[in-house]
């Protein structure tokens, strides 16, 4: 058995063909998709899947920790299968997100957090918002 198949198993949750294609195409994109963009993509192979399906899908993946969902301040969610600590960038003209894997170093915030206000910090997003290379260059021209 695959190990996605364990992890939902181990969440009581039943091992269908919709969740192994949602799960399969977010770890295969780093496009951060939408969940119209899931359906979209997923539809022709499963026709009787409905948004509904996909939308509790990716709820239910979430709360399993498969998945991360967040928001960039768009009108929706948008969801990431790498677990791996990492920032977003949003490029604010086309819309596209990167992953960001460099260093940054919040240990310092994280202390501070824990000694001035006794919060215990358990997770963490970071976005940034500006303009990417591609959409910068083609303004330039």
């Amino acid at each position: 058995m695959n190990k996605l198949a364990e992890n939902l198993k181990a969440n009581r949750l039943k091992v269908t063909p919709q969740r192994l294609a949602i799960y399969s195409y977010l770890a295969s994109t780093n496009e951060h998709p939408t969940v119209e963009t899931i359906y979209n993509h997923l539809k022709e192979d499963y026709p009787a899947m409905s948004l509904a399906t996909v939308y509790k899908t990716v709820a239910s993946l979430r709360d399993c920790h498969l998945i991360r969902e967040f928001n960039l301040g768009e009108d929706c969610n948008r969801y990431d299968a790498n677990s791996d600590v990492h920032a977003h960038l949003l490029c604010t003209k086309c819309h596209r997100v990167f992953d960001y894997y460099g260093d940054i170093d919040l240990k310092h915030v994280i202390y501070r957090l824990k000694t001035d206000f006794g919060f215990e910090t358990s997770a963490l997003d970071m976005n940034f918002y500006g303009i990417c290379d591609d959409c910068k260059n083609n303004n330039d021209k």
